[in-house]
């Protein structure tokens, strides 16, 4: 099976129509479906930001989320040209869309939208093999409960929205 991972990176409070829109604008120039979308990735700093998880919600996709050390190994086409410091890594789409391997289909792209040039990023990657791995079930201090971890990742389903 394969399918395609979005990694997504955007300013605190970014809103979800522009999230989406960004999304949707780099499927159509990829010429890809958005059905295909497998999953959203980010950095765990950006796990509850509310236009991030309500693009997952509204694609039917769980969110995976990645320690921004782990993003920062991560060798990307496209690093950033701000400071890394806030984050901890230069590279939050394309790293976070990259981290399972697998084929950059769509370089990181930026929106041009309400909360500001560039408050969106998006990058997408093709994998041979997109299937969510086992997940150990490790509680997690949310408001909805217990949600699976993994050891590279943390899915958020929509059930976080």
């Amino acid at each position: 099976m394969s399918g395609l991972v979005v990694g997504v990176g955007a300013r605190r409070g970014a809103p979800v129509d522009e999230v989406l829109g960004l999304i949707r604008r780099v499927l159509r120039e990829a010429g890809a479906a958005q059905g295909a979308v497998v999953a959203l990735a980010t950095v765990d700093a950006k796990a509850h930001e509310p236009g991030i998880v309500a693009a997952a919600a509204a694609l039917g996709v769980p969110l995976w989320t990645y320690p921004a050390g782990e993003l920062a190994r991560v060798r990307v086409p496209h690093p950033s040209e701000t400071p890394a410091a806030a984050l901890g890594t230069a590279s939050v789409a394309e790293a976070a869309a990259l981290m399972g391997g697998g084929e950059l289909v769509a370089a990181k792209r930026k929106s041009g939208g309400q909360a500001g040039p560039g408050a969106v990023t998006c990058a997408i990657v093709r994998r041979a093999d997109s299937s969510i791995p086992e997940l150990d079930m490790i509680p997690d201090v949310t408001n909805s409960g217990p949600v699976g971890q993994h050891r590279q990742h943390r899915p958020h389903g929509k059930e976080n929205a």
